[in-house]
């Protein structure tokens, strides 16, 4: 069992992550008295910032992004009390020795959280291993973009490798410390009731939809290289599907559940050249109006013309016995009709349907998963409504909701990073992504990519404040199946 860190090091910290969500997390976890007593939290940038100036930006932040109920006085003093900085340039050599000095003694262990831009990572990784901090003592953990491909990613990881063993790193994908999707583990082999007909045999389809309102929000750089495909899909939504998908693990640990997820992945079925035009759609945003709001275009945002997708719709399917047939259908886009984040589980029609010669029109069940913006757990079910039934039986879809908001009312519900940020500190790699499922989710993503370019596929417009292209609805019709919206 890994030991807690002493120290904590961010790259990074004087960025957006950072101020909006690691240092509140960890202000959060301070002040439920969950971080080591001993832990000193080393923020590092190229911002010429002392110890006194980091203090200042950390406030700020946590004025802003952190709980009102928690900012007295006393709690917050005491916190910045632990926060420390080493303005530093990553890409040079030259500075590394003075951070190690700053530092100090690491004997009682060392966390890095690297969020840099990938470019940064082979310096850094190198930077560090020449000032002595990637010894058995330190563990790291690396924000993605991990690689904009297999390629650049398995060079990313090889560089990592060369200075930190898979057991000491640690890839964070923060959908996966969310508290609705570790649910989808509970919901599943925590009750008898779904694991019987978690398969071909009770599910008709899976849908999982990540849907935003804004568009480039200061990304544009970023953005118009990667796409919605390699930005959401290559990660979030291949981990959802994964979690999904698995076979049940023996044990609750890093390693057993890691297993059964890159089963998963290794088994999604590789869209071939010939079939992209049937099972993806690709979309970029226009001019429209969201949440009453008039919005430009994506090539107005980005002041040029450009191919990159902003939305993207795909039917895949997981090769095995359990999955043998099921079509997942994901979507995700920006500049849509409203934020969501949700999985939906269609489970088939009853076999047979006693109430048609009464009149009673029968629904499929469904299960429908939501991370966000609410967060809850529904199960639709066929119910009667009430009555004498001379006309016929009514049956109507009614909702067994599990709000998490709700029924953990009293419970201090944490962002995703409070928990991610506190496993790589505590060392406990269950809720981090593994290298082979880093490489698996890639190696599909770039055959549809490679599809795409093979057939000079281009994004169709759709307008702002919709659910994306027309296409998008025909993926699933062509099926007989509807989004869920």
């Amino acid at each position: 069992m890994a030991q807690p860190v002493e120290k904590l090091l961010l790259f990074g910290a004087t960025g957006d992550l950072s101020r909006r969500m690691l240092i509140p997390s960890l202000f959060g976890l301070h002040s439920d008295g969950l971080l080591p007593d001993q832990l000193t939290i080393t923020g590092t940038a190229r911002s010429e910032y002392d110890d006194a100036g980091f203090r200042d930006f950390a406030a700020e932040a946590l004025e802003e992004f952190a709980p009102a109920d928690r900012m007295t006085e006393d709690n917050v003093a005491a916190f910045l009390e632990r926060l420390h900085y080493h303005a530093l340039d990553a890409s040079s050599q030259h500075g590394y020795d003075a951070l190690a000095e700053g530092l100090g003694d690491i004997s009682g262990g060392l966390a890095i959280f690297l969020s840099t831009a990938p470019w940064l990572f082979g310096p850094t990784i190198k930077g560090l291993q020449g000032a002595g901090l990637a010894t058995d003592k330190v563990r790291i953990g690396l924000e993605k973009p991990l690689g904009k491909d297999l390629q650049t990613s398995c060079e990313i990881n090889d560089i990592v490798a060369d200075a930190f063993p898979e057991e000491r790193t640690f890839r964070i994908d923060h959908y996966l410390g969310k508290e609705t999707v570790q649910n989808i583990l509970a919901l599943r082999f925590g009750n008898s009731l779904f694991e019987p007909v978690w398969n071909a045999r009770g599910i008709d389809n899976v849908q999982i939809t990540i849907s935003e309102t804004v568009g480039l929000e200061g990304r544009a750089g970023y953005y118009d290289e990667v796409g919605a495909l390699r930005d959401m899909v290559q990660n979030h939504m291949l981990q959802l599907v994964s979690l999904i998908a698995m076979e049940p693990p023996a044990h609750f640990d890093g390693t057993s559940i890691r297993d059964e997820k890159v089963k998963v992945l290794r088994s999604l079925r590789t869209i071939a050249a010939e079939d992209v035009g049937h099972h993806t759609v690709l979309g970029q945003y226009g001019a429209g109006a969201v949440a009453g709001k008039i919005v430009r275009g994506y090539d107005e945002e980005l002041e040029q013309v450009s191919d990159t997708e902003t939305f993207v719709a795909l039917k895949a399917h997981v090769d095995n016995w359990r999955w043998q047939g099921v079509p997942f259908y994901l979507r995700t886009g920006k500049r849509m009709a409203e934020r969501r984040s949700e999985i939906v589980i269609q489970f088939k029609p009853v076999p047979h349907s006693i109430f048609a010669e009464r009149g009673g029109m029968l629904q499929p069940n469904a299960l429908v998963i939501r991370l966000q913006p609410e967060e809850y757990v529904r199960l639709l079910v066929m119910a009667k409504q009430p009555g004498l039934d001379r006309e016929g039986i009514r049956l109507r879809e009614v909702p067994l909701n599990l709000s998490l908001d709700t029924e953990f009312a009293g419970t201090q519900r944490r962002i995703a990073y409070e928990r991610l940020l506190l496993d790589l500190i505590e060392g406990d790699p269950t809720l981090f992504v593994r290298r082979d499922e880093v490489e698996a989710q890639w190696a599909w993503i770039d055959a549809v990519r490679e599809g795409w370019k093979a057939n000079g596929v281009k994004p169709k417009p759709y307008s702002s404040g919709s659910w994306g292209p027309s296409a998008a609805i025909a993926l699933t019709e062509r099926d007989g199946v509807t989004w869920h919206e």
